[in-house]
């Protein structure tokens, strides 16, 4: 047992096979995904309309940085990861964790336990 059961979770992530492996992890901690969203208006119509308790956003959506969803989920008080192949958040959301790609689900279950804190 994870103790995240039913935790919906927005997913905004632009590689489908890597989305997929999120939501592969995401169902084995319990929790329900909600997206994924591939592109940053696809992001921002779920973070504006849906209900969910934490996100993962990929930083770079297919050229777009993901920072308009992460102002959102600021401004709702949602708790959010970013998530990057590269190693550094954007800058002004420093206090932001950031979780290494390829995706780990002991990487993933750490940075939902520190966001649920």
């Amino acid at each position: 047992m994870s103790g995240y059961a039913g935790l919906r979770v927005l997913v905004v992530e632009d590689e489908p096979v890597v989305a997929m492996c999120l939501e592969d992890i995401l169902e084995a901690l319990d929790c329900e995904t909600v997206g994924p969203a591939g592109r940053l208006a696809d992001g921002l119509a779920l973070a504006e309309t849906e209900n969910f308790g934490a996100a993962i956003l990929d930083i770079n959506l297919a050229g777009e940085r993901s920072i308009p969803i992460a102002e959102m989920l600021q401004r709702r008080g949602v708790p959010f990861a970013f998530a990057s192949g590269y190693g550094a958040v954007p800058e002004g959301f420093e206090s932001v964790a950031l979780i290494e790609k390829p995706y780990r689900e002991a990487d993933i279950d750490a940075a939902l336990r520190a966001l649920l804190g």
